[in-house]
């Protein structure tokens, strides 16, 4: 459940399952990432946008919602983010240098 090293941004999708809005693949490896494998630094002012950890690689990641006007702030992203933006957007964040 690795992170690979050629990957960068990981967009979740929705799809209507006929009953109901259901995660594509993408959006729960996302989902399992955050929950089982990256380390949590923080979040943003805004409480939407958090900061992550690799704790293989140090790699910094941001989770977002881009599509945040949708019910339940929309599907996932993962992206890498690089440590001066990190701290621009999180302030000085233990384990973001």
């Amino acid at each position: 459940m690795k992170l690979l090293a050629e990957e960068h941004d990981l967009v979740g999708r929705w799809f209507d399952d006929g009953k109901k809005l259901a995660p594509d693949e993408t959006s729960s490896r996302i989902d399992r990432l955050v929950d089982e494998y990256l380390s949590e630094l923080g979040t943003d002012p805004s409480g939407w946008d958090t900061l992550y950890r690799d704790p293989n690689d140090g790699r910094l990641w941001e989770l977002t919602y881009p599509q945040s006007d949708t019910e339940g702030g929309g599907p996932p992203r993962l992206t890498e983010i690089d440590a001066a933006a990190a701290r621009a957007k999180y302030g000085n964040v233990t384990g973001a240098e």
